[in-house]
């Protein structure tokens, strides 16, 4: 598997705005993909060095339109905890900055995401 095809796009929530500070990133990775093959790919992205992966499988859930149901897609999720001596991941750096300086969370964590979300996907 290449790199790019592996690391499909950062998850930005709550939690990891509150990781980025620690050097700990989240994506959304191939479901097929190992732990050391996601600890290769994000230094090789973003020449980082990584100390650890933590992986979760997220089931999709169940949403409704009227009587028809169905379910989101079923996704695999990568916690990545950078080296102490190694440099934080520019991409995640522009966001934690303007989340710590605006006295609305709420608000700032939305457009936060909006643009992270639209700046990701090229």
């Amino acid at each position: 598997m290449v790199a790019e095809d592996i690391i499909i796009k950062p998850l930005l929530t709550e939690k990891g705005y509150d990781g980025i500070a620690d050097k700990k990133y989240t994506f959304v990775v191939a479901k097929a993909a190992s732990k050391t093959e996601i600890k290769l790919a994000v230094e090789k992205l973003f020449g980082v060095q990584v100390a650890s992966v933590n992986t979760v499988n997220c089931k999709g859930k169940l949403k409704r339109m009227g009587r028809n149901a169905g379910y989101t897609p079923d996704y695999k999720k990568a916690i990545v905890q950078l080296k102490a001596d190694s440099k934080a991941i520019e991409f995640f750096a522009s966001l934690s900055s303007s989340r710590a300086t605006s006295p609305k969370r709420a608000s700032c964590t939305t457009s936060a995401r909006r643009a992270a979300e639209t700046t990701w996907a090229g």
